[in-house]
């Protein structure tokens, strides 16, 4: 999408970095999330192994492994969003002809930002008035919920801000007659790239072993 030209040319380079950024900041809580599932399930083990040989648990299970799931969805969310990987239901949208489909995608969107904002603002009042009323869980560790709310709060707020960034990336591209572009940008994955997907994991396991 690099041949935006004419008034929107500047804030449209302005806004394509900016995506980038974001993408990346993206990136790295997707990265932390998957860790975070990772250590999720060491923790149950673990919990598993020293209740039936050992005698003992945590008795914190329930609670520690239903933050470190919320959390780790929400952290996920931006991630998923800007690899096009969240399910939708296109079968009508992808027969028809791209500068139909653009401004399409520019709605969905839309819609989508417009519920992530509410979810994040009501997300953002919950943590707010658990630290008012200073909430505590009902688990032997009684963590404050202010904490475990906070980071499932920034996951969507993250998520929420993903989604203005493209929003305005899609519309200069709309507003540029770029639509093959925008389509490119948040249309439905294609065959050709899931196999190149498939292919760069392919390369990347090989460099690892070759390593």
């Amino acid at each position: 999408m690099s041949g935006a030209v004419g008034p929107v040319a500047a804030p449209f380079r302005a806004v394509r970095a900016l995506r980038r950024v974001v993408a990346a900041l993206a990136t790295l809580m997707a990265h932390v999330a998957g860790w975070a599932y990772i250590a999720c399930a060491l923790f149950i083990t673990f919990d598993i192994v020293a209740r039936a040989f050992f005698g003992f648990s945590s008795q914190a299970t329930v609670e520690i492994t239903g933050y470190i799931l919320a959390g780790g969805i929400a952290w996920a969310l931006a991630h998923t969003l800007f690899r096009r990987a969240h399910i939708r239901v296109d079968v009508f949208v992808n027969h028809l002809p791209v500068r139909l489909r653009a401004p399409l995608h520019i709605l969905a969107l839309t819609l989508l930002a417009a519920l992530g904002a509410f979810i994040a603002w009501a997300a953002w009042e919950l943590v707010d008035e658990s630290a008012l009323f200073d909430a505590h869980d009902n688990s032997a560790l009684r963590l404050q919920l202010v904490w475990p709310q906070g980071v499932w709060a920034f996951g969507i707020s993250a998520f929420v801000l993903s989604c203005f960034v493209l929003l305005a990336e899609a519309v200069l591209a709309w507003l540029a007659g770029q639509g093959a572009a925008l389509d490119g940008l948040l249309g439905s994955r294609t065959l050709e790239d899931e196999t190149d997907e498939a292919l760069e994991a392919v390369a990347m396991a090989h460099e690892g072993e070759a390593r």
